[in-house]
Formats: C-alpha cells, sequence, structure tokens
C-alpha cells in the first residue's frame, strides 16, 4: 500500500524531533498505522540553519502555504506555534481537504470551535494529543480511556518552567528571581517568560483538558489565572512545615452550579503523588466517577517527548483515514451536537477552596481576636495558626492561617477588612489550597 505523505510546518525542536522519531521507528509506525509514513515537504524560517536530523527527502521552502497547499500531502503537521500564521494555514489546509496534526495549545484553546466545526464540514481529522503535557498521552485517556466515566475534576501540573521554579525554591531555599534566572539560561523559560510564570500557557492548556472532560466548548477567555511571581521562599518553608508543598495547578472541577476553571498557586498535601512531580516534570490527576483518582506522569515538553504525541496523532490520523467520518473518535470527545453549551464557566468569586493566609501582625496582645473575629464574621473557620518567632527588633511577626473551605467572595471581604486593621502591615498573602482527595 502506497505510503501516507505527510506536510511539516515548523522544523525548531519539535519538528526535528519529529522527524527523527519517524525515521528511527519506521518500521514500528507502520506495523501499527498499517501503511508507511513519509514527510515528504517541510517549511522553515531558516533553511540554512544546522539540525540535528536527516532532512534526505524532503523538500524545503520558507512558505508554509507550498506545503499545505500541495497535492501531495495528505497529512499537515502544524508546529510553529502561535495563533497568527499558524491559524490561517490550519484553516486552508482543512478547506484543502487536509487532515491536520497539531501541538499548539493557544490555536486549539482559542480558536478551536471554529477549527473542529471547519473540518467536520470537510470531513477531515484535526488531532493535537501534543498541545497539552508534551508526551503524556492525556487527551487520549480522558476522550477514550475513561469515556465510561462522568469526570467529576482534574488537576494538573502542566507548565514545566513553573513547576521547576518552585522546586528549586523549596530544594534550594532560592527566591523566585534568582531561580527564574536559571530557567532561562537552561532554556526552559522564555526571554519574555510571561506566558509561562503568569499562567497563560498552562489555561491554554487546562482549557482543552475541561472541554474534553466535561463535553462544554472551548473557552479560554473564561479561565482564572495566577502566576508565581508573588511566592516568596518564606511561604514554601511555611507550607513545608504544615506538611503542603505549593505547585502551580490547573483546576477544573464540574459543580452543580457550573465548571471550574483556574490556574493558580496552590498548596497540595505533600502525601498526595502529584505533590511530589518536581523539575520539568508535568502530571495530570484526573478523577473520575467509576475509575476514581488515575495519575499520568512524564515529560511535558521537549523534542521527543512531545514528538512521541505528533507521530502517535499521525498514527491515529493514517488508522481512520477510509473510516466514515461519523465514526471516528470526535474531537472534543463529545459528539459535537451533544456539546453543554449553557453550562456556566464560574466566576473566581463563586468558586469554593480552602486557603493559606500569611500576615504581618503587630506583636501586641489582641491581634489575633480581630483577625479571627472578621474570619468569623465571614463564616470562615480556621483549621490551623502558627505564630512565628519575631525577628530581632522586628515590630511585626509573621501569622499563617489554614482555612476551611469557602466562597472566595468571602475570603476576599475578609481580606479587605483584615488589611484595614492598623496592627496589620502590607498586603496578606492569599494562597489556595487543595486535597486532591478521591471526593
Amino acid at each position: 500500500m502506497e505510503a501516507v505523505k505527510v506536510g511539516l510546518l515548523g522544523l525548531g525542536t519539535v519538528g526535528a524531533g519529529t522527524v527523527n522519531v519517524l525515521r528511527r521507528n519506521a518500521s514500528v509506525i507502520a506495523r501499527r498505522a498499517g501503511r508507511d509514513i513519509q514527510i515528504i515537504h517541510a517549511a522553515a524560517r531558516d533553511l540554512k540553519k544546522q539540525r540535528d536530523v536527516d532532512m534526505h527527502g524532503i523538500r524545503l521552502t520558507t512558505n508554509g502555504m507550498d506545503v499545505v497547499n500541495n497535492p501531495e500531502v495528505e497529512i499537515v503537521v502544524e508546529l510553529i506555534g502561535g495563533t497568527g500564521a499558524a491559524r490561517e494555514l490550519v484553516q486552508q489546509a482543512i478547506a484543502n481537504g487536509k487532515h491536520v496534526v497539531t501541538a499548539n495549545k493557544a490555536l486549539i484553546a482559542r480558536h478551536g470551535n471554529e477549527i473542529f466545526a471547519a473540518a467536520r464540514e470537510k470531513g477531515v481529522m484535526v488531532a493535537f494529543e501534543a498541545a497539552v503535557a508534551g508526551g503524556i498521552p492525556i487527551i487520549k485517556a480522558i476522550r477514550e480511556g475513561l469515556a465510561g466515566n462522568r469526570i467529576k475534576w482534574v488537576a494538573g501540573i502542566i507548565n514545566g518552567t513553573t513547576n521547576f521554579i518552585l522546586t528549586e525554591m523549596r530544594d534550594e531555599g532560592r527566591d523566585f528571581g534568582d531561580v527564574l534566572k536559571e530557567a532561562q539560561a537552561r532554556g526552559y523559560a522564555e526571554a519574555d517568560p510571561t506566558f509561562d510564570v503568569e499562567g497563560i500557557d498552562a489555561a491554554h492548556k487546562l482549557t482543552i483538558l475541561a472541554s474534553i472532560a466535561f463535553g462544554i466548548p472551548l473557552q479560554f477567555d473564561k479561565a482564572y489565572t495566577e502566576g508565581i511571581s508573588a511566592i516568596t521562599r518564606d511561604d514554601v518553608q511555611y507550607a513545608e512545615e504544615l506538611g503542603y508543598r505549593i505547585k502551580h495547578l490547573g483546576m477544573t472541577r464540574w459543580t452543580s452550579q457550573g465548571i471550574e476553571l483556574r490556574v493558580h498557586p496552590t498548596l497540595i498535601p505533600y502525601r498526595r503523588l502529584i505533590a511530589n512531580v518536581d523539575g520539568v516534570m508535568n502530571a495530570v490527576l484526573v478523577n473520575g466517577d467509576a475509575v476514581g483518582p488515575t495519575l499520568y506522569y512524564g515529560a511535558g515538553a521537549g523534542s521527543e517527548p512531545t514528538a512521541s504525541a505528533v507521530v502517535a496523532d499521525l498514527v491515529d490520523v493514517v488508522r481512520t483515514l477510509t473510516v466514515d467520518p461519523e465514526n471516528r473518535v470526535p474531537h472534543l470527545a463529545f459528539q459535537p451536537d451533544a456539546l453543554l453549551a449553557n453550562v456556566p464557566i464560574l466566576p473566581v468569586e463563586e468558586i469554593e477552596t480552602a486557603y493559606y493566609l500569611r500576615l504581618n501582625a503587630s506583636d501586641k496582645p489582641g491581634v489575633l481576636a480581630d483577625v479571627t473575629r472578621i474570619l468569623a464574621d465571614q463564616q470562615i473557620s480556621i483549621e490551623a495558626i502558627i505564630q512565628k518567632e519575631p525577628q530581632e527588633d522586628a515590630t511585626t511577626v509573621p501569622v499563617i492561617l489554614l482555612t476551611h473551605r469557602m466562597r472566595e467572595k468571602q475570603m476576599k471581604e475578609a481580606l479587605r477588612r483584615i488589611e484595614a486593621l492598623d496592627s496589620i502591615t502590607g498586603p496578606v498573602i492569599r494562597i489556595r489550597m487543595e486535597q486532591l482527595s478521591a471526593n
């Protein structure tokens, strides 16, 4: 049987890895797919750049449209990233009747609804396993492996840069800014690290996970996003003393009021497996009503880990080339006419969670009584409280409180009143907490 011909957009880290994996594992891939898979045409910005990849037999161009409009190409692999040129190229590929494989989480999270609609109209597939958590097959796990479950919640460490920074802050006692510089030097963080450290990258991925978990349209614009730049090494140390680890967590939960969709620093009990995911590794914890909690762990980025997911998508597409479009696995797990477009994404004020609070209080009697009275007025109960020893000649002491669960709007009002006290210096540091139990 004739080989399936593929066009590749982007020859960066993941693009080169995809070529290498396809060449190295060609025979086993062909046995799994039923046909050989060959890249015949590729686009890159700099054709003279030295790459650690065998480009023999691959026609090169600087114009992505040359690849997309090549009549021999049956599948287009988009690995250039972003939502500008990538969106245009993917839409043109679909219009040309070509299947698409992409690792572009921003494109799917922001424009996936329109892209999938166009693909359905043309009877082609858009595969995007590599868009979330690199080499971890989390899309397939939720969409197919857990298809018999009602998903209760999904929680993920889905950005390696922030996980590396928080791990170093904990293990080495270093400050955020210092570790960020090292992450940039190692290539874990970009020169402008905003997408990573402010949670935008993780929110793209979480938007996709929520959609396939609950059968809702992609709604990135409604995701609550909070970064890690305000986390201090003191907070990391205090969390450890209390039996918790701070992780930059993506959390989506089905509730009777609507769906939570949020990315923020989170205290997790140290005994949870996901709390022990360190360095640049990723992990996703999925809780289904039948299976209970399941954990997926692995490399969330990198040349060949991400290429592993790209090639897996290629194999899936090749396997279904002759399948009637109506009988293929739906892009977002649920049949298109069964998506729940009317289920609201909850504003952050309506979510329920517990909290870690750190405040600087005057070292005098009655201060804690004022704080606890304000919390009680908002029906916030305290789980634990620690008052640290004052530093020499200091007039304030750090006080750390852990609370039980309540609505975010209750906490916001309590913090407004606490920060107005003359005995409290500076803003109160607030970090959300999740137990991630089987409930």
